[in-house]
């Protein structure tokens, strides 16, 4: 699929959701898809559909459920243990605005916030559609999984391709920083 179909696609179904996503699940306390406890939304909906995706019931982006950003803020507010929150997917960038916002909120309770995606930041920087997200991330998991560089030992990730990015680290120094 091009890429300007892709877009068509992804935006056909996700462009309705400003003030909501769609998403497969929420996990209410995680330690494993970021430092500290934290709230994972997966969201629902990925066109890269890599092969021994962890979860591939997030693919299809007419799958999942609805839920608005507020009932979200509302079940971080609710847990005062958790440290942050995790975008996981399916693909957060294929909601890239809803996601923002959603990520502005949780910052501004002073909670940080980790994006997994299977693009690669330098691809994510060239579209300014995706600028918001990154600038509400603390920290960034780039990369599609790569069954062929699985190496589950690796905290955070599940291949060795992957990037932990600190994302606000990356912005003061115009270098990638990685973790």
């Amino acid at each position: 699929m091009m890429q300007s179909e892709l877009r068509k696609m992804i935006e056909s179904n996700t462009s309705q959701f400003k003030d909501k996503l769609r998403i497969a699940g929420i996990v209410e306390e995680s330690i494993v898809d970021g430092p500290g406890i934290r709230l994972t939304v997966f969201t629902q909906g990925c066109s890269h559909h890599c092969p021994g995706c962890h979860n591939p019931q997030t693919h299809d982006y007419k799958g999942g459920y609805e839920i608005s950003i507020d009932e979200i803020v509302d079940m971080v507010r609710e847990n005062p243990l958790l440290d942050g929150i995790t975008l996981s997917g399916g693909e957060p960038f294929d909601q890239a605005e809803a996601c923002s916002t959603l990520a502005r909120k949780i910052k501004e309770l002073g909670l940080s916030v980790v994006v997994y995606t299977g693009y690669e930041l330098e691809y994510l920087l060239s579209e300014k559609e995706y600028n918001g997200l990154l600038l509400e991330a603390d920290i960034l998991i780039d990369g599609r999984f790569d069954v062929n560089r699985r190496d589950l030992t690796q905290a955070f990730k599940g291949s060795t391709n992957q990037r932990i990015i600190d994302i606000r680290r990356t912005r003061l120094k115009g270098i990638i920083c990685t973790i």
